[in-house]
């Protein structure tokens, strides 16, 4: 299949409900090279999801698997940092904070407003919401 198709392919299966999309490069019998289609869904999307990889895909059949995910709590809170109003994602084990991070798109849109790099946006982001966090 055309490697083209999967970036149309991707953006219609995330909208569809699933909750990621990747791809792994394998060797396929007779050592052919080949790529693994990954969705990961929740059970109630995967008929759906199906029948879009059946519709827009060349392949002829799907495999299942069920898998167990652990995932962090998370809190959003609005930072109003000296680059404007920007959401910051915090993520907490036992109830402790352990990580955080300003969203992408959002540091995405100052960094071209600005004419910054996204690294620096992300940089003074982490630091402004450390202050408030700690």
């Amino acid at each position: 299949m055309s490697g083209e198709i999967y970036s149309y392919l991707f953006p219609k299966l995330l909208a569809a409900g699933a909750r990621d999309v990747y791809l792994t490069n394998i060797m396929m019998k007779k050592n052919r090279p080949a790529q693994k289609l990954t969705v990961l869904s929740p059970a109630e999307k995967q008929q759906e999801l199906e029948e879009i990889i059946f519709k827009e895909t060349t392949t002829l059949g799907i495999r299942h698997r069920e898998v167990k995910r652990s995932c962090l709590e998370r809190k959003y809170f609005e930072l109003d940092s000296t680059m404007g109003k920007v959401t910051i994602k915090a993520a907490y084990y036992e109830g402790k904070l352990i990580k955080y991070s300003p969203e992408y798109e959002e540091c995405k849109e100052i960094a071209a407003r600005e004419r910054v790099r996204l690294q620096d946006v992300y940089d003074l982001l982490k630091k402004e919401a450390a202050e408030q966090l700690f």
